[in-house]
């Protein structure tokens, strides 16, 4: 590598950082948006993670046709189209708002998702291919420190704006009228105006510098598994690891959403009031950057991407147990600490799954992208189980706050078949480049 071209990636690097800060701030905000809505339109806890949903469903729904559209335009311009479309959610949040609708607030955030997929389904693999792949997950953790640290000042920010005075609002709508609730709630979605006016404009702005940033073109390369002088790979489906791999990062992000989009309401559930819950979620994101940074500085020097990913899954796998047998503050602490097994899951998975796929990395990316609709589907999983849980506990004559409490800490348990999956990918799954038996 030419020192030219390794400033000209070092450049790359930071406005990818930058994207990724990006999809960090929006995507963490979820973890005060879920107490938010639960109150402002009066919903179960499932219902309430349907804010998670809605995000991560439209990964589902985008990422195929994200791979198509970045196919077309390319990688630059593909980044610069979503996150014009993540600026158009922004907008919608205002109708939504002025209406109280929860599916309009829902609308609004798969628009943002929809965007966002866009995006990720770009920056992902262009930052996974800028440099060698035996250091995807380094140039990976990086990316982490941008998205985790702008995700815990997202939660701060979003934490102050919009679950000040909750207590004072929940304590209120059940002894007030129905035109003072709705004055009530009205004023509390009034809180939604400002912050997203501002974030529109800042993604709007941010799409158009990226189109003139100075981005090189880099292309996977080609796999080096010939037969006859000919590529033997003719398809997707010829690639076992790419498909664990997907399986794998589906299950990790809904891992990953359940700790950072709970913790806030699961703090809230055990007592605390919403003014201290709010900082929850940083806890969560401060121990991934934390475990980013050292990630970043250890791989693939002192320690391979394979050996990052067992370590995390065994770390994950533990502290759901502690969950599950603390109570309190130290709970809260335990859920907080499941940020320090999930930050190098991701970085290792994208390198480890896209490793010799050649022309077929866009697809690949693209069905990657799709698994972090294990964030729609995993979570609201848990809300079900906590509703379940609180129900038959207070069906037997347990009080509703101890009933909440206990529910919602014993419904941790559905992390645990998840991190046992990572621990697989991480010991065999990522080594089976074939159907055929060697």
């Amino acid at each position: 590598m030419t020192q030219s071209t390794n400033s000209t990636n070092k450049i790359a690097i930071a406005v990818i950082a930058g994207m990724f800060a990006i999809f960090g701030f929006v995507t963490w905000i979820n973890g005060a948006l879920i107490p938010f809505m639960k109150t402002l339109n009066e919903l179960t806890e499932a219902q309430s993670y349907l804010v998670a949903s809605a995000s991560y469903i439209s990964f589902v729904v985008m990422a195929l046709p994200a791979s198509y559209i970045i196919n077309k335009i390319g990688y630059k311009k593909g980044m610069s189209l979503g996150l014009m479309v993540m600026a158009i959610g922004a907008l919608v949040f205002i109708p939504a708002a002025e209406a109280r609708t929860y599916w309009v607030f829902l609308t609004a955030i798969f628009i943002q998702g929809a965007g966002m997929t866009i995006c990720q389904t770009a920056a992902n693999p262009y930052i996974t291919i800028l440099g060698p792949i035996e250091s995807g997950a380094k140039r990976m953790s990086i990316m982490g420190i941008a998205n985790k640290t702008a995700g815990a000042i997202g939660s701060l920010i979003f934490g102050a704006l919009l679950l000040s005075g909750i207590d004072d609002v929940k304590a209120k709508i059940g002894s007030v009228s129905d035109a003072e609730k709705g004055q009530l709630l009205d004023s509390m979605a009034d809180s939604v105006f400002t912050p997203y006016i501002v974030m529109a404009i800042v993604l709007f702005v941010f799409g158009i510098l990226i189109r003139k940033a100075p981005l090189p073109h880099v292309e996977a390369e080609e796999t080096e598994e010939i037969n006859n002088g000919e590529t033997t790979k003719t398809s997707i489906f010829q690639f076992p690891h790419l498909w664990l791999g997907v399986f794998t990062l589906f299950v990790y992000v809904g891992a990953e959403v359940i700790a950072g989009d709970t913790i806030i309401a699961y703090g809230i559930s055990l007592g605390f009031s919403a003014a201290d819950a709010k900082f929850f979620t940083t806890f969560t994101l401060l121990a991934m950057v934390a475990t980013y940074a050292l990630g970043a500085f250890l791989i693939p020097k002192y320690l391979k991407q394979g050996t990052a990913l067992k370590i995390s899954a065994v770390l994950g796998i533990i502290f759901s147990i502690c969950i599950l047998y603390t109570s309190g503050f130290t709970s809260v602490l335990f859920v907080a600490a499941l940020g320090i097994a999930n930050a190098l899951v991701w970085p290792a998975i994208w390198p480890l799954t896209l490793d010799g796929l050649g022309k077929f990395t866009k697809t690949a990316s693209a069905l990657l992208i799709m698994a972090i609709a294990g964030g729609a589907i995993i979570p609201p999983l848990y809300g079900r189980l906590v509703d379940a849980n609180k129900h038959e506990l207070i069906t037997s004559g347990i009080a509703e706050a101890d009933a909440a409490a206990t529910a919602a800490t014993g419904s941790y348990w559905i992390l645990i078949p998840c991190y046992a999956i990572i621990l697989f990918f991480a010991l065999w799954g990522h080594k089976i480049k074939s159907w055929k038996k060697n």
